[in-house]
């Protein structure tokens, strides 16, 4: 798969292949939702709380007689049932995560870069560069590329100018190749991978030892 190499000028600079192992498989949307729901539920704070009765600052007098008042034979004020008592069965910290193999979640950024690919919504940019790091300049830029909500990859080292001009245009991301995953590729419109980025991801996935075909790779994990 053949794609064109753009510059932030919006002019052609040559052409690249993209490897079908990485940028070919057919996406499958339950391995895409295994993986965003991997990532989200790792992000939870867990760290919701409520007090049980062994916590709540209440008096541990006895509330009535355990007999001839009449009434059922409570204890304390700070049993679940009355007001001001502890929380029966409330959330305690823990962590949310699930586990989901390297295997899988290497498959699923494949996935997730594939899908981009398919809808036409990769592009590979020559290099993330900013001259003056002026943000006006380079909302100018990505408005003659037509980038309104995009996600820009680039090498293992960002360009400080670029990162300063681009953090204050809404809906565009910047990350180091480092960085990627799947749920920033999927929320946003466009992906732009630079060449650095392109050759990093290549040389990750090569030392994963990745099947020599699409279809091979997509049956190795099955949903």
């Amino acid at each position: 798969m053949q794609a064109n190499i753009t510059t932030l000028d919006a002019a052609q600079a040559g052409t690249v292949e993209l490897k079908d192992t990485i940028f070919g498989l057919e996406p499958r949307k339950d391995i895409l939702h295994r993986m965003v729901r991997y990532q989200q539920l790792k992000r939870m704070a867990g760290t919701h709380h409520t007090q049980d009765r062994s916590e709540v600052n209440v008096t541990g007098k006895k509330m009535s007689n355990q007999k001839g008042g009449g009434t059922a034979r409570h204890g304390d004020r700070s049993a679940p049932q009355f007001r001001g008592g502890g929380k029966a069965f409330g959330p305690k910290p823990r962590s949310h995560a699930i586990g989901l193999t390297k295997k899988f979640r290497q498959l699923a950024l494949r996935h997730a870069l594939s899908s981009k690919a398919k809808a036409g919504d990769l592009i590979v940019l020559d290099k993330a560069a900013s001259g003056d790091g002026k943000t006006k300049v380079l909302k100018e830029q990505f408005a003659k590329l037509e980038w309104a909500n995009a996600l820009i990859i680039d090498g293992a080292e960002l360009e400080p100018e670029f990162v300063r001009a681009a953090r204050n245009i809404p809906n565009i991301d910047v990350l180091p190749v480092q960085g990627i995953n799947v749920v920033d590729i999927m929320r946003r419109r466009k992906l732009v991978l630079t060449k650095a980025a392109l050759e990093a991801l290549e040389q990750r996935f090569a030392d994963a030892k990745m099947p020599k075909t699409a279809e091979a790779q997509t049956s190795e994990v099955q949903g």
